[in-house]
């Protein structure tokens, strides 16, 4: 029997999750996150250039046509990669970038949110990707040393000039996102989010209520999974990895879920993307705590 990872493996794989909408845009639900195509503590360059470059080209042939970076990823290696591999980019693949951190060294991340960084990020991540307008353009992270009005009227200027196209928030509260709103049409919100960290359940809650794409980052807690044990037990069931098991607990969290696994590695992207063709029964259900939404 075929492992869910070796079962059509193909351009309609992704596919089989179903699909958002995102703003005006429409992706496939089962997408790809592109930091771990960078070195150790996501800074410098991956360890095997060649593998990165073949991950990328192969989300394509998987029917992935949603893929979530950052200038902050390297820095800049993730998307200069990412232009190294796909550019010209084929029509419907959008590119989701990110803005408002700094990296000071591996694994450091201090925020900085000022509309100075944020122009110099954003003409940044427009040259590496070689486009002339970002399709998504989320913010990182607020900066508690600048007012949120500066950073989102800074936002909704460069989108009203034509460099972002849509909007999206990273790590923020109900409050945080109905306040954004004030100034610009918030279109996703990327949080974390996992089988075992379900902190932000009313925010997954309120982006249902209202249309918002919800991307959960760290989606597979890195391998570090709680209750594997049921989630091993329903893996059997579906001849399937824990990771897709996980995978497929979030896809039936909610129609906005919009999962990004990343990996450097051709065989665990396949794996990963193979979670789409799962469907979780109420046997299993049975096993595994049913995501609880608000």
């Amino acid at each position: 029997m075929q492992t869910s990872a070796e079962q059509g493996t193909n351009a309609s794989l992704a596919a089989q999750a179903g699909t958002i909408t995102v703003g005006d845009l429409t992706v496939n639900r089962m997408a790809y996150g592109a930091m771990r195509i960078t070195g150790d503590g996501i800074w410098g360059p991956p360890k095997n250039h060649d593998e990165a470059i073949r991950v990328l080209k192969h989300t394509l042939d998987l029917g992935i046509n949603f893929i979530d970076t950052a200038d902050s990823y390297g820095p800049h290696v993730s998307e200069e990669l990412i232009a190294e591999a796909l550019y010209p980019y084929p029509e419907g693949l959008i590119i989701g970038t990110k803005g408002g951190l700094l990296r000071t060294g591996p694994n450091q991340w201090p925020v900085d949110a000022s509309p100075a960084h944020l122009d110099e990020a954003l003409k940044g991540s427009l040259q590496r990707l070689r486009v002339d307008r970002i399709d998504l353009y989320q913010l990182h992270r607020f900066d508690p040393k600048v007012p949120k009005d500066e950073t989102l009227d800074f936002l909704k200027e460069k989108q009203q000039q034509g460099y972002i196209r849509h909007i999206g928030l990273s790590e923020v509260s109900v409050a945080d996102i109905e306040y954004a709103r004030k100034f610009v049409d918030v279109v996703s919100v990327q949080n974390m989010y996992n089988f075992g960290q379900q902190k932000w359940n009313d925010v997954l809650a309120y982006c249902e209520q209202h249309q918002i794409a919800f991307i959960p980052w760290y989606p597979l807690a890195s391998g570090n999974l709680s209750a594997e044990k049921a989630i091993e037990k329903v893996a059997a069931r579906h001849n399937a990895t824990a990771y897709q098991i996980a995978l497929a607990w979030l896809l039936a969290a909610s129609p906005v879920m919009l999962p990004i696994p990343g990996t450097s590695s051709v065989k665990h992207l396949e794996e990963n993307t193979a979670a789409a063709a799962i469907q979780l029964t109420d046997e299993d259900f049975s096993d595994l705590p049913k995501p609880v939404v608000g």
